[in-house]
């Protein structure tokens, strides 16, 4: 059984399947999908940063006095399809997929009973989302599901009386956050718990460790739990499960524990954006390269996608989506249950990455870039002649 202390949780071995999968999909998806402007972030930089482009996006389209609570009837997920999603998930090639069930913003995609009216079965689309993607994605797919959640809220006004007493309170995760987090365990039993927004508070005011301890020992997913790093200032990058460090990591270079690429096919958001621009999407080419360069150098790669307030996997994101699942129908040999090898890139060649299969006992060399002789010079493999083959 596990402690609920550092040393006791992070000596859990990472279940296997996760280092195996490569590669999942994250959706940012909330109230914060009705304004579609700027970035999910929406509410914080109208209301507390008070930034231009946001206050005066809404005094040019909306009636004075109108709240952020007030995009939450307009949440409304009429075109939602769970099926239609999971088999877009599925066409991409990922292996998991991460959904938001609560932003910062402290809307819960489930009907939680700590979120009273600020839920999506009480207020917009009335529909547990969680509960029918959950239910597609594992009916219809082999995909791991795993579920975002938030330990703070911005402007929940106990995480503010809280932050005022400078966290020696814990009226906030006492009756909201970690109240939610057995919730959403117990009821969707999700195989990914991806944590985030510390609230500048440490990880002894979440109780994090008991939480995990729970997790790991009592819960009814103990045995194929994964969690990431993000659970309260200091255990970034140190405590947890895989290692995410920050948003678009990417070291370049092979690291010693499990790690994880999160980042956006949109370059300036998370949250859908309906004034993107075509130039603001990553090419195919683009997110090929990122998850070459993650798996080579150990870590997995979870690309985020954002749907509309209606519920739309926009055709831009499906495309991207499918495209993925066609590279890697062709050079899925090289990336799933693959291992890093003694070099991760070329020392000749630039834009090649190595990968290692471990059953078949071969090197695997991607070339991002055709050599345009029509010859591939690799300098890290040793051949023996009669022995090697290519």
């Amino acid at each position: 059984r596990y402690e609920p202390t550092w040393g006791s949780l992070d000596a859990r071995p990472l279940p296997a399947w996760f280092d195996e999968a490569k590669f999942g999909i994250f959706i940012h998806w909330g109230v914060f999908s009705v304004p579609s402007f700027g970035s999910e972030w929406f509410w914080w930089y109208w209301q507390k940063e008070k930034r231009e482009p946001y206050v005066k996006f809404m005094e040019a389209n909306y009636p004075p006095g109108f709240s952020y609570e007030d995009f939450g009837p307009l949440f409304t997920a009429e075109f939602f399809d769970p099926n239609q999603w999971a088999d877009i998930l599925k066409a991409s090639g990922a292996k998991y997929v991460v959904l938001t069930s609560k932003h910062h913003e402290g809307f819960t995609l489930w009907g939680s009973k700590y979120s009273w009216n600020w839920n999506a079965v009480d207020v917009g689309p009335k529909r547990d989302l969680v509960a029918e993607l959950a239910t597609s994605v594992r009916n219809r797919t082999d995909l791991h599901f795993g579920l975002y959640h938030s330990l703070f809220e911005w402007f929940n006004p106990f995480f503010l009386e809280d932050a005022t007493n400078v966290f020696k309170t814990r009226k906030f995760p006492t009756s909201k956050s970690l109240p939610e987090l057995y919730e959403i365990v117990t009821k969707y039993q999700p195989e990914i718990i991806w944590s985030d927004g510390s609230g500048n508070a440490p990880d002894t005011y979440w109780n994090s460790t008991g939480f995990l301890a729970w997790l790991y020992n009592d819960s009814p997913v103990r045995d194929t739990v994964v969690t990431n790093d993000r659970w309260g200032v200091g255990s970034v990058c140190t405590h947890g499960g895989f290692y995410t460090c920050s948003d678009r990591y990417n070291p370049g270079h092979l690291l010693p524990h499990k790690w994880e690429n999160c980042m956006t096919i949109d370059k300036r958001s998370w949250g859908y954006r309906r004034n993107a621009q075509l130039d603001d999407y990553l090419t195919t080419e683009d997110l090929v390269k990122q998850l070459v360069e993650t798996v080579s150098c150990g870590g997995n790669l979870l690309m985020n996608i954002g749907p509309t307030h209606d519920g739309r996997i926009a055709v831009i994101f499906e495309e991207r989506l499918r495209q993925m699942g066609a590279w890697l129908k062709v050079n899925g040999e090289a990336i799933y249950g693959t291992k890093p090898w003694r070099a991760q890139n070329d020392t000749v060649t630039p834009e090649v990455w190595y990968t290692f299969s471990p059953k078949e006992g071969k090197v695997n060399a991607i070339f991002l870039n055709w050599p345009v002789s029509g010859i591939l010079d690799l300098g890290e493999p040793r051949a023996k002649p009669g022995e090697t083959q290519v």
